[in-house]
């Protein structure tokens, strides 16, 4: 015998699937921007850009959420940058920029100054650990 309502169909059509992965946050709907991982051995939260597909012990966050993400105390966590974005230079990176620039102006202003200086390489105008400083070609 048959319900007066017909046969039995699902709540939720299975036809109909979203192709948005969504925050992993209880009631947040936003799309996912990013994926959590736990490092428990090293007590480590790594957050980087959104994974392939979804594992079963990962987290998708939406930008929110990621970005006011915060670890457990005695956690680290690591941000990873996503390799679509743009790099900003950090301060590091600006002071090591103004090293190198005042470390290739040494030694020019040593040769001016004829303090005879020799360098295994007639193109090589300074040094710092591998890195060289090379004279232009047409120079």
């Amino acid at each position: 015998m048959e319900s007066r309502r017909g046969p039995l169909k699902s709540a939720v059509p299975s036809n109909i699937v979203s192709l948005v992965r969504r925050c992993s946050r209880t009631a947040c709907g936003r799309p996912a921007v990013a994926t959590l991982t736990y490092v428990y051995a090293d007590s480590t939260a790594v957050l980087g850009p959104l994974a392939t597909y979804a594992e079963p012990h990962c987290y998708d966050l939406c930008a929110e959420h990621s970005e006011r993400l915060t670890a457990p105390r005695g956690w680290e966590v690591v941000r990873l940058l996503d390799g679509s974005a743009p790099a900003r230079p950090s301060g590091d990176d600006l002071e090591a920029l103004a090293n190198a620039v005042r470390e290739a102006a040494r030694p020019q202003e040593r040769a001016a100054g004829g303090s005879g200086a020799r360098t295994a390489d007639p193109m090589e105008v300074a040094r710092r650990g591998h890195l060289r400083v090379l004279r232009s070609p047409d120079n």
